[in-house]
C-alpha cells in the first residue's frame, strides 16, 4: 500500500540534462521550464533575468564565486523550485532534512535561511542539473576541488 499524501510533495531531483524530459508531467510550470531548457542554449543567455513565462518561470544567469560549505546556512523557498545548472565550471551542493531558522523568511523574495547539518551532497557541472523543490533546504555554490568560480543558471519555477 502507498501512503496517502494530503498535498503534493516532491523530492529533489539530480540527473543529467539528457534525462530532463523524463520529469515532464510533475507540474505545468515545470513542463514549461523543461521545454525552454531543451530549446535554448543557456550559455547564450545574458547575465541577469530572462523571463520565460511571466512570474511562473524565469531564468537567472549569474557569475558566482564559490564558498566553503562550513558555516554557511541552507536556503529554502516556499513558492518556487530551483533548477540549478552550471554553464561553466563545477560546484558542490549540499542538502539537509532538518534545520533551525536563521532570521525571518522574506516572502517578497521567496527566500529564507536555516542552519543544519548536511544530510547529503553532490556536484553540478558536466551537464548535470538539480531541482530543489519548495521547502527543501539546500546549500549551492560550494567549492568543488580547485573550481572556485562558476557561471550558472537558476531556473525559477512557481510550484504554488
Amino acid at each position: 500500500c502507498q501512503p496517502r499524501m494530503e498535498k503534493e510533495e516532491y523530492l529533489m531531483i539530480a540527473d543529467t540534462m539528457k534525462n530532463i524530459e523524463k520529469y515532464r508531467g510533475l507540474s505545468k510550470n515545470l513542463d514549461t521550464a523543461i521545454a525552454f531548457l531543451k530549446e535554448y542554449d543557456l550559455s547564450s543567455l545574458p547575465d541577469g533575468k530572462t523571463v520565460v513565462d511571466g512570474a511562473r518561470v524565469f531564468v537567472n544567469v549569474m557569475e558566482a564565486d564559490l564558498r566553503e560549505p562550513e558555516g554557511a546556512a541552507y536556503e529554502y523557498h516556499k513558492k518556487y523550485a530551483d533548477i540549478q545548472i552550471n554553464i561553466d565550471g563545477s560546484e558542490r551542493w549540499e542538502y539537509t532534512v532538518n534545520g533551525s531558522p536563521e532570521g525571518t523568511f522574506d516572502v517578497a523574495s521567496d527566500f529564507g535561511l536555516k542552519k543544519g547539518d548536511a544530510s547529503g551532497s553532490g556536484t553540478l557541472g558536466d551537464d548535470r542539473f538539480i531541482i530543489f523543490f519548495p521547502d527543501e533546504l539546500h546549500k549551492p555554490s560550494c567549492i568543488n576541488g580547485s573550481c572556485r568560480h562558476v557561471r550558472k543558471a537558476v531556473v525559477k519555477v512557481e510550484m504554488s
